[in-house]
């Protein structure tokens, strides 16, 4: 009976290792705030049911509320969601259509499993003096936050997934890393035949009714097309010149106007990839002098005239500042000719970067 009893303590004792040793390999689920965003206050989304599908089967949701801020960024916070999101299921009304739509939507699964474990630079590291890449996996570098992010944060997790809404169903959705953001991709919501059911559901919670709504919001003819020709995607690279050997390009931050944004630090900012992007909507540069001084120049881009230029530059070109030998004002060329822009800025800048061009 003893023997019994001690077989039986030593299968709980190896039980009870083998699940703490399952809880400690265990990967942390990824967390995120999820915001709803629309490309104006005129154009307002209501969701009336929604779940976020994730991979791990964790419940994840929209906040509550309507959609808002500008394209690409609600300009909200939410409590954190937790899981690998791969899909979404959520019925909406359009305010401003006076319609509902359910959106039935699939990511791509392995494309987002990489997603969540990355990690963008989107800044210098102060804890670090070997070189930044662009983004790393966490899982290859699992020190990562240890090796670069003690003395300040350089390499930022996955925090925000957000989703856009235009007219006609239209939903964008992305992904943000501190600054950087990236499109996961454009989704197509259908239109609701019976919606006296989420009628119902929405216009019991508030208190103007659907006849208010459609009086004093309806926009006839809304059109996605605008938000659709924003994600027009073309083969370029921005390039950097002063006539000074000792400039140093320190940051460049792009908005562009599909919702991305994009960051380059060094060492890639001196050759950094020429691939497919959208138009820029701002950029903002940071350089050196070589005199401890540092400036900041920003060109504002006009969609119409910008889209127009980039159609007729062909495939694989540079879109290039050159900056002024006195660092007070810069120019912006298309395949060595000046490009029309909207404006271009430039001020004498307070922060400071590593000498080092690592």
């Amino acid at each position: 009976m003893d023997k019994l009893k001690i077989i039986i303590f030593l299968l709980g004792m190896l039980q009870v290792t083998n699940c703490q040793d399952m809880k400690k390999s265990e990967t942390p689920l990824p967390s995120y705030s999820v915001e709803i965003s629309h490309p104006w206050n005129n154009y307002l989304i209501t969701p009336v049911e929604d779940k976020i599908l994730t991979l791990e089967g964790t419940p994840a949701h929209l906040p509550y509320g309507s959609s808002s801020g500008t394209w690409g960024n609600s300009g909200k916070g939410f409590t954190e969601q937790h899981g690998t999101p791969i899909g979404a299921d959520i019925v909406y009304y359009s305010n401003y259509e006076d319609v509902f739509y359910h959106l039935k939507a699939e990511f791509p699964k392995d494309k987002m499993k990489d997603l969540v474990q990355r990690v963008y630079a989107n800044d210098e590291s102060k804890s670090s003096d070997e070189s930044l890449k662009e983004f790393i996996n966490r899982k290859d570098e699992p020190d990562y936050n240890e090796k670069y992010n003690k003395f300040g944060v350089s390499y930022n997790k996955f925090s925000n997934l957000v989703f856009g809404f235009a007219p006609k169903g239209m939903v964008v959705v992305w992904l943000r890393y501190g600054y950087t953001q990236i499109e996961l991709g454009e989704f197509k919501a259908e239109v609701v035949k019976d919606d006296k059911k989420y009628a119902d559901q929405l216009f019991s919670k508030i208190s103007q009714t659907r006849a208010e709504i459609k009086h004093n919001m309806f926009i006839a003819n809304a059109s996605p097309l605008e938000w659709d020709k924003y994600r027009t995607r073309y083969k370029w690279v921005p390039g950097f010149q002063l006539e000074n050997k000792d400039f140093k390009l320190f940051n460049v931050l792009t908005e562009y106007y599909n919702g991305e944004k994009e960051v380059m630090l060094r060492p890639w900012i001196e050759n950094p990839a020429m691939k497919e992007r959208a138009l820029p909507k701002e950029i903002a540069f940071f350089w050196g002098n070589g005199k401890d001084e540092t400036f900041e120049g920003r060109a504002f881009f006009n969609w119409v005239e910008t889209d127009d230029q980039f159609e007729n530059a062909g495939e694989n070109f540079k879109l290039e500042f050159r900056i002024a030998p006195d660092n007070n004002s810069f120019q912006v060329l298309l395949m060595g000719s000046p490009i029309k822009i909207d404006s271009t800025r430039v001020y004498k800048s307070n922060q400071s970067f590593k000498k080092s061009n690592k």
